[in-house]
């Protein structure tokens, strides 16, 4: 080998070797950065296949791959949006400008801003026409939000939940019921009653009067199981990124002054120069040697975070009962309707065979902040389904339900309660080369995909 060479091979071998512990979208995230940064990353995942909380399953009928949950990511998602151009991915998220809301009488009104209006402006058109609110309401909704908009950004745990905000206010139980709840259930997981009037305010602020896109809403194209497997493991491999799956990170090695690696499930050590923990909240502080915890005075803090659980309800029909990819349900028990990419782009396009396995027909409803149905029987809660879909979508009444599978994470996401932010941990730790990222740290940033990947 020539001195070059030599010297070209012992550069290579001085780059930082960094571990990610987890392999959710935050610890993706983390990769392709460090990747891009010239590290040599190792990436360790407990699990068969990546994706975390926000992951797939595999049905045990076809074989295929069907998502825990239905994600979507908005326009002011931008660091999300980024990381799909980083990778090569953006064609795997399709964008929707309009919205479709379906109210209690069954009635569509659809959401679209005005592409030549500024924001907020943008956004006044389309919320008058949401006819499931009579015209007083509207008006009093408009005055709310501009009054929640001059809230300050501040959280603690002496401020004010939205929904007790929101009284304070004198809001109907109709205007919380139709459109509070409709819009904050969903992008925060969580109730009125629990969720934070903080974080409240930054779905309508940043989500919606920022700017003219923050509104409009991305969604995989594939399945999620797939897009990190496949695609994002796929670059990062082709940049001499390591995928581990199947290999649990059972404890830290090293010292409070510095992490020297971590001890797999197997009892094999792996040394590192640094290691990031891309794991839940609850995990962190089992992978900390005890001896360090007095060095760490909030780890032990982190295991006591509120969460909130999500359900998904997939059901397989005999025919198509609508031709929109997705649909928010207003006043009922299901919020979200989406349906399968690969279905008929119309109904005139099915086949009249309805009943082989080809022509099952896919959709799955969301319920965000579902602790209500841990205790109903589950054959009940899709029944409720059905009878919300039939009274929108006149199909769906005739239409036979051939099986389904109700699908609940208890902890989907963590619960953005008031003091939750001045709670979250910052990405650096007391440990100087150790660094924390997930969706839960300190990211501004409700439990979103945005969020997870900020943190990375």
């Amino acid at each position: 080998m020539s001195g070059r060479e030599s010297n070209s091979a012992n550069l290579a071998d001085r780059r930082p070797r960094v571990a990610i512990i987890g392999g959710g979208l935050a610890g993706l995230a983390a990769a392709v950065r460090l990747v891009e940064h010239d590290c040599q990353v190792e990436l360790f995942e407990a699990r068969r296949t990546l994706g975390g909380r926000a992951g797939s399953f595999r049905d045990p009928e076809t074989g295929e791959w069907l998502d825990h949950c239905q994600h979507v990511g908005m326009g002011c998602c931008t660091n999300l949006r980024d990381l799909f151009e980083r990778t090569g991915c953006e064609s795997l998220l399709r964008r929707y400008h309009t919205l479709h809301f379906f109210g209690p009488d069954g009635r569509r009104c659809d959401f679209r801003g005005s592409p030549w209006l500024p924001a907020p402006l943008h956004l006044a058109n389309a919320f008058w026409r949401q006819k499931y609110l009579t015209a007083g309401q509207r008006r009093s909704v408009a005055r709310t939000l501009l009054r929640l908009a001059r809230q300050p950004a501040t959280d603690s745990e002496n401020s004010p939940s939205i929904g007790r905000w929101l009284r304070e206010q004198h809001v109907s139980q109709v205007e919380l019921e139709r459109f509070w709840s409709v819009v904050l259930v969903s992008a925060l997981g969580e109730t009125l009653e629990h969720a934070s009037l903080a974080a409240a305010r930054k779905v309508f602020v940043d989500g919606f009067m920022r700017s003219r896109d923050a509104y409009v809403i991305d969604v995989p194209t594939v399945p999620l199981a797939r897009l990190y497997d496949e695609y994002f493991a796929g670059w990062l491999r082709s940049r001499g990124a390591g995928i581990h799956c199947g290999v649990a990170a059972q404890q830290l090695c090293g010292s409070v002054e510095r992490v020297t690696g971590f001890v797999d499930q197997r009892h094999e050590s792996h040394a590192f120069d640094a290691v990031v923990i891309a794991v839940p909240w609850r995990r962190v502080a089992d992978l900390i040697p005890n001896d360090w915890h007095a060095a760490w005075p909030k780890l032990s803090q982190f295991a006591d975070f509120a969460s909130s659980p999500i359900t998904s309800v997939h059901l397989w029909l005999d025919r198509p009962i609508t031709d929109l990819p997705h649909a928010v349900i207003v006043g009922r028990l299901s919020q979200w309707l989406f349906r399968r990419k690969e279905e008929p782009a119309s109904i005139a396009d099915a086949v009249d065979s309805r009943t082989s396995p080809a022509n099952q027909h896919y959709y799955q409803v969301v319920i965000s902040a579902s602790r209500d149905l841990a205790t109903r029987d589950r054959e009940d809660v899709v029944r409720e389904v059905m009878q919300d879909l039939a009274a929108i979508w006149p199909a769906a009444d005739s239409a036979r339900l051939l099986r389904w599978q109700l699908v609940t994470q208890r902890e989907a996401v963590f619960s953005v309660r008031p003091g939750f932010e001045q709670r979250r941990p910052s990405q650096a730790t007391p440990i100087r080369n150790l660094f924390l990222a997930g969706d839960w740290t300190q990211t501004g940033w409700p439990a979103t995909m945005e969020g997870a990947v900020r943190s990375g």
